[in-house]
């Protein structure tokens, strides 16, 4: 079977962090779990803030991270799908102000329907993206499934002086984005064959550009509080964020960078069903002015791989140290007193 004549898009029922399970729905499981066992000492963060990863104390100063992440494809290439799915996982360690240092590939794979070369070619794009992070690839686990899945386990390392969580933003930090949006309606496109060369380009080289200068300067900056922007879109995690740190914010619709043609792509309905679920969701929170539908999903876009979410309360500060690392970051909101987790969107999109 020639690989270069299959589409992987083809084989998932939702590209990339767009196969997620809504962040209703997985309230609603979480819910059923019931009490956990109390804690270690050691463990800095757990579950219950919904943080980017685990941490736990080392007793030296430092703290382990231990993180997990993987999906269906997002683009055809396989090789640009393991690049993209590593620089993913990679990303919670980075938006907790730390380094990674080893990962475990997590791989499904239909061996009756795909060639096992293409899924070579998806492990070597992990691989050079772990290469480049100095990350070592030290195994993993397979099983076969009729749909492909790769991702990564990651463990990284932090001082815990620098660590950085989503839950203690304050009132009057300036919210800053790393990276454009618009990566689930592109993927979207990909799947449905409506994606430009450029619209591709653009997306692949937007997630395969590592967190680790952003976290870098998140430091370097005094960051409040940091999260990435995944699956539950821009607006998703904000609401994260603002809920477990007990304050709202007010977004500027404008300010977000957007890939090309993103907006257009809403217009016309190419919009992924994780981008739906998490505008449904994000109804009770948040005041949407004088957006339209499809200016809304774009600020609930489902990205994957995406940018890091940064409150400082220096904000000069924070925008030299992300010059400094030559990080490109805008400037979307500021955070309020005000009903935990709300959110009230002014400004236009695009």
């Amino acid at each position: 079977m020639q690989t270069d004549a299959i589409r992987l898009t083809e084989f998932s029922h939702g590209a990339g962090c767009a196969c997620k399970i809504g962040p209703d729905t997985l309230r609603e499981v979480l819910g059923t779990l019931g009490p956990a066992v109390a804690p270690p000492a050691e463990l800095l963060v757990s579950n219950d803030t919904g943080d980017d990863a685990a941490a736990y104390s080392l007793g030296d100063g430092r703290a382990l991270i231990a993180t997990t992440d993987f999906f269906t494809p997002i683009v055809d290439d396989p090789g640009d799908w393991g690049r993209i799915a590593a620089t993913n996982a990679l990303s919670d360690v980075y938006a907790m102000g730390g380094t990674p240092a080893l990962a475990l590939n997590l791989v499904g794979w239909p061996v009756d329907d795909l060639p096992v070369e293409m899924l070579g070619e998806v492990l070597r794009g992990g691989q050079d993206v772990a290469t480049k992070a100095g990350t070592v690839v030290v195994g993993g686990h397979s099983i076969t499934d009729p749909e492909p899945k790769y991702g990564m386990a990651v463990i990284g390392f932090v001082e815990e002086a620098n660590l950085l969580l989503n839950s203690t933003a304050p009132a009057g930090a300036t919210l800053f984005l790393t990276k454009p949006l618009g990566t689930g309606m592109i993927s979207t496109a990909i799947k449905r064959r409506k994606a430009t060369e450029q619209q591709i380009s653009a997306a692949v080289g937007t997630m395969t550009t590592l967190n680790d200068r952003a976290s870098r300067a998140a430091v370097a900056g005094g960051a409040s509080a940091c999260t990435d922007v995944t699956g539950f879109g821009l607006l998703g995690h904000l609401r994260g964020m603002l809920a477990a740190s007990g304050v709202a914010a007010t977004v500027d619709a404008s300010a977000p960078e957007l890939l090309p043609g993103v907006l257009e792509l809403a217009r016309t309905g190419v919009v992924a069903g994780g981008t739906q679920r998490n505008h449904a969701s994000l109804a009770p929170d948040v005041e949407w002015g004088a957006l339209t539908l499809p200016e809304q999903l774009v600020l609930a876009d489902a990205q994957t791989s995406g940018g890091l979410l940064i409150a400082a309360t220096d904000a000069d500060r924070m925008s030299q140290a992300l010059e400094t690392e030559g990080i490109a970051a805008r400037r979307v909101g500021v955070t309020q007193d005000g009903l935990p987790g709300a959110i009230t969107v002014h400004g236009r999109v695009g």
